[in-house]
């Protein structure tokens, strides 16, 4: 058997659409899709046992413990997300010692007529395996931490400082979560069963599988080396993670120039624009944008350009060389609202009693203001939206175009036909799901609306959004979820977040917690500022005439325009074959992430990427094929279980260590405003 070499793992920032050719230039029992036809089998086992009690048993308690820390994580400082790779890896080995224990016996269970079951029918398959990841992947919200919904259910509680019922929060997220089954159900016959619709991220997961079950002969087997980066990984987790807490960014700027604002404005790795900065924490590296070692080194270089061009061009010039909107009166680089004076604004005051905005603290306390890059960060992703638009249009409408017509009157995949020997799932079964879910989601806004804070028309508009761009969304991406897995993900965010929501005082209020403590919710006061922008001021009182940033609507305009320029240079220089590769929509959001995320997350992110998809990619490929997926899971593994043991051994009785390693980064002028006549504590007077 040929060696597969696979490096398309995982893309967290680009879609990168590949032209297929014609169904008819390959025989009907082999995929037009080159990617495919290297990667996936066209044979079939029908035979394997599928449904048997290791699948559920490890399929719910991988989703469950996948769900529990991802929902744990996300109010940490570095909201490591743990993707269904690490349970990918990690379930193998227990799934044949399952195998080698658990009973043979055959037995008959009432109900089920004459069929025998059994605990034990044979060795641990690929098939069970794939369904048990499939169950993770629910838990990490389809590679995105926790539900999406919980973020409503923090601000709540957290920032606003309202009440909100365990139940409505319960039905809001599981609700959110499964609306999108209803589409898929609907649109299966145009981003499923069709050849072209082959789903380019799965790629990467099946090359895993088929490495992870083949005959294992090397010196070191790929489950003993996850073991032992796994130990490695946890040991070495207890430093950064409490012993030595300033290891997760070292700012050697700051600790140099100890009196210069200026100089931890630009050294700061989590509250400035990091220069220099690294990080020695597994989590400050993988928690925003993934883990490295399965990103493409194309993406990385793409993510670089767009970092570079924001974070150490547009910053600096915006705000030292022209202090746009005033800039120098607040913090370089935060995620909390201001008032003219550089002050915190206090969102509390200017909410009433129903939840909206009190007009009378409104025009006492003044107009909304942003830090630089917060404003940049809404200008840049309105460039960044137009952007795709206009470069999906030019460089890839036709297409798209004939992507569509394939999907509609292609011929069946293999895949496809291959899976007709098993029962499907009825249409009318998703007719149902989506009704059900729309009108118990019209129950929480009309019956509950003082909790949810949503009309029913809202929700009826967003329906009708969702359902306009999840075709033309699906033909592109082409992802899916699934059901069960979903439930038990979205009951475990919620429980595990109302538990720490309760019980960590003053979580998510950093300005209220030790310098040290995780439970910053950097993620959360994002969504936070962003209800506050769009939903209780409006953005007509931020980015409209009533506002101080109208002017960033202008980035619409030159995101619609640059790729036209590129195009155009293209279509003039047919011959440089680099101009195609220009991707605004990547480069103008490389940053998107930017905050919650903060320099020192980039940096160790496309440093530690660069020396693994670059270097020892090409230098040491045979390692990197082997090795590199396996590694990836386990640092993911290795730190979650440690920040877990540490919550539950010292967290909760809040047993610190004090000395100048668990104070912080020691940037503590970073976030001092320099305009003159501004006053901040602890800052020097300008």
């Amino acid at each position: 058997m040929e060696t597969l070499e696979v490096q398309t793992p995982y893309p967290t920032t680009t879609t990168t659409i590949i032209t297929t050719v014609g169904h008819d230039d390959y025989d009907d029992d082999v995929s037009p899709i080159e990617q495919v036809r290297l990667t996936v089998t066209n044979t079939d086992d029908p035979t394997l046992p599928v449904w048997t009690f290791r699948m559920w048993f490890l399929g719910i308690l991988s989703c469950s413990l996948l769900s529990f820390l991802n929902q744990f994580f996300t109010y940490r400082t570095e909201p490591l997300i743990i993707t269904q790779i690490t349970v990918q890896v990690a379930v193998l080995p227990i799934g044949h010692f399952l195998h080698a224990v658990l009973p043979k016996a055959q037995f008959r269970i009432p109900g089920f007529g004459s069929k025998l079951f059994s605990l034990n029918p044979g060795p641990f398959n690929m098939k069970e395996h794939v369904l048990i990841t499939i169950f993770a992947n629910a838990g990490s919200a389809f590679g995105n931490g926790p539900a999406y919904a919980v973020g409503i259910v923090t601000i709540i509680k957290a920032f606003y400082k309202r009440k909100i019922s365990f139940m409505v929060g319960w039905l809001l997220i599981v609700t959110t979560q499964v609306l999108g089954y209803g589409w898929a159900g609907l649109l299966r016959k145009y981003v499923v069963e069709p050849a072209h619709m082959w789903w380019p991220s799965t790629l990467v997961q099946v090359s895993l599988f088929r490495a992870l079950h083949e005959k294992d002969e090397a010196r070191m087997s790929r489950a003993k080396f996850f073991l032992i980066a796994l130990f490695c990984s946890f040991s070495w987790c207890l430093v950064p993670g409490y012993l030595f807490t300033t290891l997760t960014s070292v700012s050697w700027v700051c600790w140099i120039f100890s009196k210069s604002v200026t100089a931890q404005q630009i050294g700061s790795g989590m509250r400035g624009l990091g220069l220099g900065a690294v990080t020695l924490d597994w989590t400050a590296v993988a928690s925003f944008l993934f883990s490295p070692l399965i990103c493409p080194f194309f993406s990385i270089v793409n993510v670089f350009l767009g970092y570079t061009l924001i974070v150490y061009i547009a910053i600096p010039i915006s705000y030292w060389g022209l202090d746009l909107y005033g800039a120098k009166r607040f913090p370089i680089f935060s995620s909390y609202l201001f008032t003219a004076q550089g002050q915190r604004y206090n969102i509390s005051a200017i909410v009433n009693k129903k939840f909206e905005i009190d007009m009378a603290q409104y025009q006492e306390q003044g107009r909304l203001h942003l830090s630089m890059f917060f404003a940049f960060t809404y200008g840049f992703g309105f460039a960044t939206i137009a952007s795709t638009l206009t470069h999906v249009g030019l460089f890839y409408g036709r297409e798209l175009y004939d992507r569509f017509r394939a999907s509609y009157t292609g011929k069946e995949d293999i895949h496809t036909r291959l899976m007709r020997k098993y029962e499907d799932i009825p249409s009318w079964w998703f007719y149902v799901l989506l009704g059900v879910t729309v009108a118990a989601s019209l129950v929480l806004c009309i019956f509950l609306n003082n909790q949810v804070q949503m009309p029913w028309w809202g929700l009826i508009f967003a329906c009708i959004i969702a359902f306009i761009f999840t075709l033309p969304i699906s033909i592109i991406t082409a992802t899916t979820n699934q059901f069960i897995g979903t439930i038990i993900a979205g009951t475990t965010n919620i429980a595990v977040a109302w538990w720490l929501l309760n019980s960590i005082t003053n979580i998510c209020q950093d300005d209220l917690l030790p310098a040290d403590s995780p439970w910053t919710c950097p993620r959360d006061r994002v969504f936070f500022g962003a209800s506050v922008i769009w939903g209780l001021v409006g953005p007509k009182r931020i980015f409209g005439s009533l506002g101080n940033y109208s002017s960033m609507n202008w980035f619409f305009l030159g995101g619609a325009v640059g790729p036209i320029i590129v195009w155009l240079f293209h279509k003039a220089f047919p011959e440089q074959s680099w101009i195609p590769l220009i991707n605004l929509p990547v480069l103008l959001g490389a940053t998107a992430y930017m905050p919650a995320a903060t320099p020192v997350n980039y940096n160790s992110w496309i440093l530690v990427g660069t020396i693994f998809n670059f270097f020892i990619f090409r230098y040491r490929k045979k390692w990197w094929q082997r090795y590199n997926y396996i590694l990836s899971a386990a640092l993911d593994a290795g730190v979650a279980f440690m920040a877990v043991l540490l919550y539950f051994s010292v967290g909760m009785e809040n047993r610190r260590i004090t000395w100048w390693g668990t104070k912080g980064e020691h940037c503590d002028l970073a976030t001092c405003p320099t305009a003159k006549g501004i006053v901040a504590d602890g800052c020097p007077a300008n």
